[in-house]
């Protein structure tokens, strides 16, 4: 996990004593937001303006009563929290500090300095309540994502949320496992979101029930789905790509996968780094299988983490090969391929009319590391053919001298994209006479693609160069994964 400026914390306030010290507007409505909580609120305020006043007659939820003086240490004796407006640091102080004598937590408006915790931007569909924070940098641009907030959740969520608490206890005692309740409540979501506009009704949590006791069967059992994590970008993660990440109990990470990924990932599953990275050590494909396998039989739901697509050399046929020899249940859920990813980037149609009759995806080396023995040297110097090599670093002084050997032209475009789509990308442009030497000189970080064809004939020089990151120590197979971003190559 990257680092937190806060933590952030929910109150469970319902009945408990808060303490509310000064005037003005900015304490009448912290006063009521601590009352919306449930808590019972003493305001001590010498001159309370008529917010103040009136609060007290229109309490959201817990009573707040007026103290028509200052605050005293001894109010804050037993209270659960505490809240003071004050303009002098003086005065915020002490009441910091004889709030802390007594182990209240304490929040001084607009004076991080003194405070314990921090008020975020709030979003309340209640029971649902999102916080938002930016740790006082920029409370304009929370209150703006709280704006957006607002539009993006229906106000019908507050119904859902309190059906969910008011069946919570029915599905705990309804027998479903562990694995088959929590898909009840994928489903229950599901449904929500769907109808957000209606209220819930008894027969839905009943049809509920009968679905999922309908799925037990493959929700205690294990099972195994290979997603492609796209080229690097989060943003370009499919939606049934998150949806496995967020219900998956094992992650198995490809060394390729941007960490950034993992952010989709539900908090509480493992994950296993299992990279495979050409041209150093590695988890064998035959160690990653076996992990994979043991894990779905001992009825976790795996994922099996890829970069790009995880049919495009991510060796996804494999896997799908040894999970049905097995008998584990496995689907696979494409991912944009670095490829599309790249390509997009630079802006360049991989089928542009007139220039181009087909696209060929081709390996850059076999399992020695090096090129393949048995490539298609006519395909490859067809001038109108795009083609996009793959894992090519090692090899592609040797692939484009033998192209052209078999009579492609020695002007003719091409690219190589590194690290396509992530903030390091890196992008050089040559010919394939010069783009083993280009890439060299760029000597770039990250995974490589090499695009040949006359396509690219529009792409300028290098462009995006940027300084190879440094590269940490390798991780074994089956390894924790760790938050640093990595540095990787020639792959998917």
């Amino acid at each position: 996990m990257e680092p937190l400026a806060r933590l952030p914390l929910f109150f469970a306030l319902d009945g408990k004593r808060s303490v509310v010290a000064g005037d003005g507007p900015a304490a009448a409505w912290k006063a009521e937001l601590l009352s919306a909580a449930g808590a019972a609120v003493d305001v001590f305020a010498e001159n309370p303006g008529e917010e103040l006043r009136a609060l007290p007659g229109q309490a959201p939820r817990g009573a707040i009563t007026l103290h028509r003086r200052g605050w005293q240490a001894a109010d804050l004796a037993g209270a659960a929290i505490a809240v003071g407006a004050f303009e002098a640091d003086r005065d915020a102080g002490r009441f910091a500090a004889a709030a802390r004598a007594r182990g209240v937590p304490v929040n001084v408006i607009d004076k991080p300095a003194y405070c314990d915790f921090s008020f975020g931007a709030v979003v309340n569909r209640s029971p649902l309540v999102i916080g938002i924070s930016t740790d006082g940098a920029a409370p304009v641009f929370a209150q703006a994502i709280r704006g957006k907030l607002e539009a993006m959740l229906p106000r019908g969520f507050a119904r859902w949320a309190e059906a969910a608490r008011r069946w919570r206890t029915a599905v705990k005692m309804s027998g479903l496992p562990y694995a088959a309740r929590r898909r009840f409540w994928q489903l229950f979501a599901g449904l929500a979101v769907s109808h957000p506009d209606r209220a819930p009704a008894p027969s839905d949590l009943d049809e509920l029930l009968a679905t999922t006791w309908d799925e037990a069967a493959v929700a205690a059992a294990g099972a195994v789905t290979l997603v492609g994590a796209g080229p690097g970008d989060p943003e370009l993660l499919t939606l049934r790509a998150v949806r496995a990440l967020q219900s998956a109990d094992v992650i198995l990470i490809d060394d390729l996968v941007a960490p950034e990924i993992l952010d989709f990932a539900r908090r509480e599953a493992r994950k296993m780094l299992v990279g495979k990275t050409g041209y150093g050590p590695s988890c064998r494909q035959v160690e990653i299988n076996a992990l994979m396998i043991a894990l779905a039989k001992a009825g976790r739901r795996v994922v099996r983490l890829k970069g790009g697509d995880p049919m495009i050399f991510g060796r996804g046929g494999e896997e799908i090969a040894a999970c049905r020899e097995a008998g584990i249940p496995v689907e696979v859920v494409p991912g944009i391929t670095a490829a599309q990813g790249a390509a997009a980037r630079i802006s360049v149609a991989l089928t542009r009319r007139r220039d181009a009759r087909r696209l060929q995806y081709v390996t850059g080396h076999c399992e020695d590391g090096r090129l393949p023995a048995d490539m298609d040297w006519e395909s490859l110097a067809d001038p109108g053919a795009t083609t996009v090599v793959y894992m090519p670093t090692r090899t592609i002084g040797e692939l484009t001298a033998r192209a052209i050997a078999s009579g492609l032209a020695p002007d003719t475009p091409a690219v190589a994209v590194a690290a396509a789509t992530r903030p390091g990308e890196t992008i050089v442009a040559g010919t394939v006479s010069d783009i083993e030497a280009k890439l060299g000189a760029a000597s770039p970080a990250g995974p490589v693609l090499v695009f040949i064809g006359s396509v690219f004939r529009d792409v300028g020089a290098a462009t995006h160069l940027t300084p190879a990151p440094g590269t940490p120590p390798r991780a074994c197979c089956g390894s924790p994964a760790t938050p640093p971003a990595r540095t990787k190559r020639a792959r998917r």
